[in-house]
C-alpha cells in the first residue's frame, strides 16, 4: 500500500506519519507540504524514521503537476493540508479559499482520474458555525468564520467522490490537543498548557462558559490508521469528537495539574460562542473509551524539558 498525506509535516501529520510507518503492510508513505508554517520538527530527533519507506515532498497544494506526480503512485489519500483557523479564522479570506476551497477542488480533480482507491479528508466541526444546543451529523451547516466557511467549502468537492468506487471519508475533527513534536500551540488546551507550564498564569476571554469539542491527537491519528487499513468504516461524512467541554471546565482539570495557576478573565462581559458536537455513535472506538482528561493533561506536562 503506498500512502500519500497532504500537509504530513503539520501537527496531525507528524503524528500519522509516525503511526503508519510501523505498519508492515504499507510499502511507502509521501509527505506532501510546503512549510507554510514553518515547521520543521518532523525532521529532527531521536525519533528516526525509515527512509527507505517515507519519502518528503515539498510542494503547494494548488500546484497541480507536482501533486499529479504524487497521486498516480498513491492507493490511499490523506488531505489533511489547511490554512487552518487559530487564531484568526476571520483574517486574510482569500488566503482561506484558495488552499482550503480550491485547493481541495484540484486534488479532488486528480485523485477522480487517478487509481487511488481511499481518500480521507479532514475537514471541521467549525461547517457547523455555533449552537448552545449539542449537534450531531444531521445538523444544519452554518459556517460563521471564513475558516468554516472553506472548509464547508473543501466539503462540497470531496462529496462529488461519495458516490464513486473510491472510498471517500469526511472527517469533521474537533479541537485536537496533545503533545506532538510538530506542535501547535495557538489551539485552546495547547496554548493554556503552555501558558501555564512556563508562565503559571493563562488568560480566559469571556466569561469560560463556551463550550467547545475535543479530540486528542494520539486517539485521532489512531483512528485515522485504522480508516486507511481496515474497512470496519463504511464511507461517508463522520464527526470526530470525543467530549465537550467548557472552557472553565478545562481551566477546572488544569488547575489540579499546575495547583499555583492564576487566571486572568478578559472581556467577561462578551457573550463567546459555543460549538457542542456529540461523539459519533457510529464510531464505536470512542464510544468506548474512557478517556480523562486530567491524564492527558499530566501527560502533555511531561512532555515539556523543563
Amino acid at each position: 500500500m503506498n500512502i500519500l498525506i497532504t500537509g504530513g509535516a503539520g501537527y496531525i501529520g507528524t503524528e500519522l506519519v509516525y503511526a503508519l510507518e510501523k505498519e508492515k503492510t504499507i510499502n511507502s508513505i509521501v509527505i506532501y507540504d510546503n512549510f507554510c508554517r514553518n515547521n520543521y520538527n518532523l525532521f529532527l530527533g531521536r525519533s528516526k524514521l525509515a527512509t527507505q519507506k517515507v519519502r518528503f515532498v515539498k510542494g503547494n497544494i494548488l500546484d497541480s503537476r507536482k501533486l499529479k506526480v504524487e497521486i498516480d503512485k498513491a492507493d490511499v489519500v490523506f488531505h489533511l493540508a489547511a490554512k487552518v483557523t487559530t487564531p484568526f479564522a476571520d483574517h486574510n479570506p482569500h488566503e482561506f479559499d484558495q488552499t482550503n476551497n480550491w485547493g481541495t477542488a484540484e486534488l479532488t480533480y486528480l485523485i477522480e482520474k487517478s487509481n487511488v482507491s481511499k481518500f480521507i479528508y479532514a475537514s471541521s466541526v467549525s461547517v457547523y458555525g455555533a449552537s448552545g444546543e449539542e449537534l450531531d451529523i444531521t445538523s444544519q451547516l452554518h459556517p460563521k468564520t471564513f475558516y468554516g466557511i472553506s472548509k464547508l467549502n473543501g466539503e462540497k468537492h470531496v462529496a462529488r467522490l461519495l458516490n464513486s468506487e473510491i472510498e471517500t471519508y469526511t472527517l469533521r475533527l474537533g479541537n485536537v490537543y496533545g503533545y506532538s513534536k510538530s506542535m501547535r500551540f495557538d489551539s485552546v488546551i495547547n496554548k493554556f498548557m503552555f501558558e501555564a507550564n512556563f508562565r503559571s498564569k493563562i488568560r480566559i476571554y469571556g466569561d469560560g462558559n463556551q463550550m467547545r469539542s475535543f479530540i486528542h491527537i494520539n486517539r485521532l491519528c489512531n483512528l485515522l490508521k485504522d480508516v486507511a487499513l481496515e474497512n470496519s468504516l463504511k464511507p461517508d461524512v463522520y464527526n470526530l469528537v470525543e467530549h465537550t467541554y467548557s472552557i472553565n471546565e478545562i481551566v477546572d482539570v488544569l488547575k489540579e495539574v499546575y495547583p499555583s495557576l492564576e487566571l486572568t478573565y478578559l472581556t467577561q462581559n462578551m457573550n463567546m460562542r459555543s460549538l457542542k458536537v456529540k461523539p459519533d455513535s457510529r464510531i464505536t472506538e470512542f464510544n468506548t473509551l474512557d478517556n480523562n482528561l486530567k491524564n492527558d493533561l499530566e501527560e502533555f506536562k511531561g512532555h515539556f524539558s523543563f
